[in-house]
């Protein structure tokens, strides 16, 4: 585990102002937390430097480039594979990398040991991903999809 990373209260503004909008000018957030310019890319550097700023990405509206469908996909994977050397887990998690449908993937504790975000087109596309791809994996057992019938909410921003 990472140790945690001591942020002051202008840590907090800034960082509050750069997930609501990552292309925010550092004379803007300064003006707006009180610091000149100068500071707020010290700070920004200081925070990229000590692993807090992951990255920076660009937010896409999934329906906006075709992806119309959301489901969330709970999986049970076998517990042994006689046909493979590998842990049935370590498969999982390397053949889940290359799945251009999951957008994130949990270890869970519980029943599930993983929960899926998947995106896709349409229930075809999604008919295509379940049975050719996840349930053919030699480590999945058992899977339980739920679709999303609205987003009543859905942010990037971490609690600060």
């Amino acid at each position: 585990m990472n140790d945690v990373f001591a942020l002051d209260k202008l840590d907090k503004l800034i960082l509050g102002r750069l997930q609501l909008n990552g292309r925010e000018t550092y004379d803007t957030i300064g003006a707006q937390v009180g610091l000149s310019p100068s500071a707020v890319l010290r700070r920004v550097k200081r925070l990229e430097e000590g692993g807090v700023i992951d990255r920076y990405v660009a937010l896409i509206k999934p329906e906006s480039v075709g992806l119309g469908l959301t489901a969330y996909v709970n999986v049970r994977l076998e517990k042994q594979i006689e046909s493979h050397k590998r842990n049935p887990m370590d498969l999982f998690r390397a053949s889940v990398q290359n799945w251009p449908e999951v957008t994130e993937c949990a270890a869970l504790s519980g029943e599930m040991d993983y929960l899926l975000h998947v995106l896709v087109q349409d229930m075809a596309h999604y008919s295509r991903f379940f049975m050719e791809t996840l349930l053919k994996h030699p480590s999945v057992q058992d899977c339980k999809t739920s679709f999303v019938l609205d987003r009543v909410k859905a942010t990037t921003a971490v609690p600060l």
